[in-house]
């Protein structure tokens, strides 16, 4: 789920910024520090936004820069367990698909794709169900549900799995086709009732 997060932090304005704007050089500073961290409580940092800087700052012993309190707003993306989200399959392997989902992927592995045997075609790079012969390959969309997040606090990757062996959720086209299956269903019960 994206969101925007609203911080409050310190900033230093090194000396070689000084002849900058101050704005801009407090969001240069924040962007080197912010922008592309995974947080566990954050999630993945995109974007800084809405910046206000107090323009008198303080100057510390033994430092030529400046230190501004900042306020300030961060564009996230933070997986939450149990979301259904659609993404794309960008990478299809033996032991599954990677899933882009928002700016990062996310593993859907090959037991958590049908309840059907699955084969790895490679010269395809496609994954088919035995029985069923539904076949996922790169470039498919498919919907699916966050089932573990692991967002290491102060680490520079997380990982995310998620399952697409539920009711409505998987290829898009097979979520289409079960739907169609059930109306019919549903219109036969009707006419022999």
């Amino acid at each position: 789920m994206f969101r925007v997060v609203k911080l409050e932090d310190t900033v230093r304005i090194p000396p070689e910024k000084f002849g900058q704007p101050l704005l801009a050089a407090a969001e240069e500073q924040l962007r080197l520090k912010y922008t592309g961290a995974v947080d566990e409580s954050l999630g993945y940092v995109l974007s800084v936004t809405e910046l206000n800087i107090e323009p008198m700052g303080r100057i510390m012993p033994g430092d030529g820069a400046t230190y501004h309190k900042v306020s300030f707003s961060l564009l996230t993306f933070c997986p939450v367990l149990q979301e259904v989200i659609e993404g794309e399959v960008v990478e299809v392997q033996d032991f599954g698909v990677f899933v882009r989902i928002g700016p990062v992927d996310a593993l859907l592995h090959v037991s958590q794709i049908m309840d059907d045997f699955i084969t790895y075609d490679e010269r395809q790079g496609a994954l088919t169900g035995k029985q069923t012969h539904r076949v996922l390959k790169k470039g498919d969309m498919v919907r699916v549900r966050v089932a573990a997040v692991s967002l290491a606090k102060g680490g520079s990757t997380g990982k995310i799995g998620v399952t697409a062996r539920q009711p409505f959720l998987g290829k898009v086209e097979w979520i289409a086709e079960d739907v169609a299956k059930l109306k019919a269903q549903e219109a036969a019960r009707e006419e022999t009732a």
